[in-house]
């Protein structure tokens, strides 16, 4: 069952009992989504509606993420079957999958493509992450190791020159680490301010935060690396490849909520965050560094569910996810009623992101557009 509720600027969905990830396409008009078990499910957006178009089925157990290639229009996927796979659409309109060689000896948590797209990291639960390459002459995806984690890597994020990744670890530390592969890039980065070029697999800057590293994200200029921990703190780190690594240059802020389990940047001085309390948060940069955040939810929704009359199926729902009966309720004051999940860029300006997409342990998909985040960004005091 589809469910939609059109709001003054959020568009919310209901797609699954859970949902694990999502990924759009470039047209932003195929949404991939795994609905907490081993398949992929693949939806047309069209006219403000969902409408089911494939199934995916390679995996044996949960995927935990998607990515789809904008440009080659590929999309990537990992699961906790130690598994990743790349899925082409042939001219059949049938999506074909290609096994990847891992190498894995437990989970697979995370997948990002490159900017490129001519790669991809993976991250594991065998504290390592497999960057993946595609090998002309022998026709497969390769992969080559990184190590240098004393603990399952949680996520990744790519620099945008292609050439350096970031990782967060569930052994508290975020680090940046050299993978330029010879073959697929020209060249390995002069970075930090030191005169060799670091090796493939060389951590080139490394912090310890206070708990498990959930997400990580650079700013689209490369000098910023923004990271949420377990510990209920977000971090960003001024990190300009072109200078010299400096430790202290994190700006730390300590929040009231529970834990974030997703950030990314919408422009060099702006951010969202989200994770356990269900509602989005907005960060703004400022003279005196970066502010207290303000919450995307809108206030008034609160209002406009207590006068709604809950239907058949939306006590029948209550009663068996989340235990509510007649004398009494469990619905949250926001549109997400369990964590958010997932956080996805739907449309990208030349100066910013302007529209992106939350999912959650709830099942549902939330769009955030422009005017909600104009309106919070005023609301802060930077």
């Amino acid at each position: 069952r589809h469910t939609h509720t059109s709001m003054t600027e959020a568009d919310v969905h209901w797609l699954a009992p859970c949902i694990t990830c999502h990924a759009w396409n470039k047209e932003r008009t195929l949404l991939a989504l795994c609905p907490n078990n081993n398949e992929i499910h693949i939806y047309e957006y069209k006219d403000g509606k969902f409408a089911k178009k494939f199934n995916l089925k390679e995996h044996d157990q949960v995927v935990t993420a998607v990515d789809w290639a904008g440009e080659s229009n590929r999309l990537v996927s990992c699961s906790q079957d130690r598994n990743a796979y790349v899925w082409n659409l042939d001219e059949q309109g049938t999506w074909k999958p290609t096994l990847v060689i891992l190498r894995l000896n437990r989970a697979a948590t995370h997948v990002k493509w490159s900017p490129q797209e001519n790669k991809f990291a993976v991250a594991s639960g065998s504290k390592v992450v497999a960057v993946c390459y595609f090998e002309e002459e022998n026709n497969w995806w390769v992969s080559k190791i990184i190590k240098n984690h004393m603990s399952t890597v949680l996520c990744v994020d790519w620099h945008p020159n292609n050439l350096l990744l970031a990782t967060g670890s569930s052994d508290g530390h975020c680090r940046v680490i050299c993978s330029a592969i010879k073959g697929p890039d020209k060249k390995r980065p002069t970075v930090f301010g030191k005169e060799k070029a670091p090796a493939f697999g060389e951590v080139v800057a490394d912090h310890e935060a206070g708990g498990w590293i959930h997400s990580v994200s650079f700013s689209p200029s490369g000098t910023q690396l923004a990271f949420v921990a377990h510990d209920s703190t977000l971090s960003v780190w001024e990190l300009d490849p072109a200078v010299e690594v400096n430790p202290n240059a994190i700006h730390k802020i300590v929040m009231k909520c529970l834990p974030f389990k997703q950030v990314i940047f919408l422009d060099d001085t702006r951010l969202v965050a989200a994770g356990w309390d269900c509602n989005p948060t907005l960060y703004a940069k400022g003279g005196s560094g970066w502010a207290q955040g303000k919450e995307l939810d809108d206030p008034a929704f609160k209002e406009k569910k207590e006068a709604k009359k809950a239907s058949a199926f939306d006590k029948f729902e209550s009663k068996t996810s989340r235990g509510e009966d007649e004398r009494g309720t469990t619905e949250l004051e926001t549109f997400h009623q369990n964590t958010i999940t997932f956080l996805c860029v739907i449309t990208r300006s030349e100066a910013a992101i302007t529209e992106f997409t939350t999912t959650g342990s709830d099942g549902r998909i939330v769009f955030w557009r422009s005017k909600t985040l104009e309106q919070a960004f005023s609301a802060l005091s930077v």
